[in-house]
């Protein structure tokens, strides 16, 4: 979860549309953490995952000191890259959704597979076969 702070809000007193890209991408790399894949592990070992996709829509409107959770969840995995859904959530209130392609990396730019434990390891927030997407 996260609190919305005074400075994240534009002029009409909602939070700005591109502070939502940095929630889902914060809740993306604590994600990739608890997984075991920190963005420093993936650094010492040469790799890491970059967007190459975003769609992003918006629902309803946050404000100042509204509680936010952050849903993620992997919808697919290929061999360089993963196709991922988040939502914002105030309550039961969906605010913001936005799928998101990233691949994998080398330390030269170039796209790597996932290996096996990687692939483990993220496999636990995969998205269940029946799960809608948004309206």
């Amino acid at each position: 979860t996260i609190r919305v702070r005074f400075y994240e809000l534009d002029p009409y007193n909602h939070v700005n549309h591109s502070v939502y890209v940095s929630y889902f991408e914060s809740a993306r790399v604590e994600l990739l953490a608890e997984a075991g894949y920190s963005l420093a592990s993936m650094r010492a070992n040469g790799r890491s995952i970059i967007v190459s996709e975003i769609q992003t829509k918006f629902h309803a409107s946050a404000e100042e000191l509204d509680e936010l959770t952050i849903e993620t969840e992997v919808l697919e995995f290929k061999r360089v890259t993963t196709t991922w859904r988040q939502r914002i959530l105030r309550g039961d209130e969906l605010i913001c959704s936005q799928d998101l392609r990233a691949a994998l990396i080398d330390e030269h730019g170039r796209p790597v597979r996932f290996d096996d434990a990687m692939l483990d390891a993220l496999s636990i927030f995969a998205a269940a076969p029946s799960d809608p997407e948004p309206t």
